[in-house]
């Protein structure tokens, strides 16, 4: 008996607890049917994905076209200079013709100017006396002539005094004015020389400046163009170097042949050393010469 009131007590407890459960949860959320999209809805999705996965491809890939130089020869890349790199450019093409406009013309007069005072070194040599060389030489022209008409000039003035002076003083005065002569046409030689150094010395900075300016306007090119791909740098920093291309190619030149007309003008100035001795010897034997007659005429 006692068994069946506790069953019907647990049961009625269950039933009450089972209908608060029910009052307290909530409703149960609807189920929504989903929309069905029209076919311009689904066109406009579809077209959607596909600009967003072709942007994905390409990324930081995709460079204007605008942007790109069509040709990128040296001279392409000139063109597509900055007018400053331009003007760097030119003036460094413009020093490398006159480095060789000054090689060739140097080169020539140094080489017939070296010829003729060899073969006016060989007739001062060979003759007797300042009269004969004069001879030899009165159809020739050069440092070497100049030498022999400065001695028989100088000579002439000092004949009326020449038995009673002596010598000694003719022979300074002469080798004064053929030094003279000497240095003079080693300077006339020199000319062209200096502008072959100074292009040497300044046209590698030129470049290098050009170079900084063409990397300057480059990267702000890149910072317009907001991004850092490799098609956008090379073509600016490419036509930035080649300035600095074109400053060794002046330069390089230039300090080989400075140093090769330094040795060859050295040469020359050898050759007219010759020269100039061969006149002084000349001088001094007429000068023995005509001093053989007096002491013979004194013993008589």
């Amino acid at each position: 008996m006692r068994s069946t009131a506790i069953l019907a007590w647990a049961f009625l407890a269950l039933t009450t607890v089972i209908a608060t459960a029910q009052e307290v949860s909530p409703n149960p959320p609807a189920v929504v049917e989903p929309a069905v999209p029209s076919v311009s809805q689904a066109q406009a999705t579809t077209t959607r994905r596909e600009t967003v996965r072709q942007a994905g491809r390409d990324g930081a890939d995709s460079v204007p076209t605008a942007l790109l130089p069509h040709n990128l020869s040296p001279w392409g890349m000139f063109m597509n200079a900055d007018i400053v790199v331009k003007a760097v450019m030119i003036g460094l093409a413009f020093a490398s013709l006159v480095t060789w406009t000054v090689w060739l013309a140097k080169t020539l007069e140094l080489f017939f100017a070296r010829l003729r005072t060899q073969r006016a070194v060989s007739r001062i040599v060979h003759a007797r006396t300042l009269q004969d060389a004069g001879a030899a030489l009165a159809m020739g022209g050069g440092a070497a002539s100049l030498f022999v008409q400065a001695a028989r000039q100088e000579v002439d003035l000092t004949a009326p005094v020449l038995d009673h002076a002596g010598g000694d003083g003719l022979k300074e005065r002469v080798a004064s004015r053929l030094s003279r002569i000497e240095a003079q046409a080693t300077r006339r030689m020199t000319r062209g020389t200096g502008l072959l150094a100074t292009i040497g010395s300044t046209a590698p900075f030129v470049g290098l400046f050009g170079t900084v300016w063409g990397i300057m306007n480059a990267f702000i090119g890149i910072s317009e163009a907001q991004t850092t791909n490799l098609a956008v740098v090379a073509p600016g920093i490419a036509e930035a170097l080649l300035a600095t291309a074109l400053g060794l190619v002046a330069a390089i030149p230039a300090v080989v042949i400075y140093n090769v007309f330094a040795r060859a003008i050295a040469g020359y100035r050898q050759v007219l050393a010759d020269a100039a001795a061969g006149v002084e010897r000349l001088v001094s034997r007429d000068l023995d010469y005509r001093a053989v007659p007096a002491r013979s005429m004194a013993a008589e």
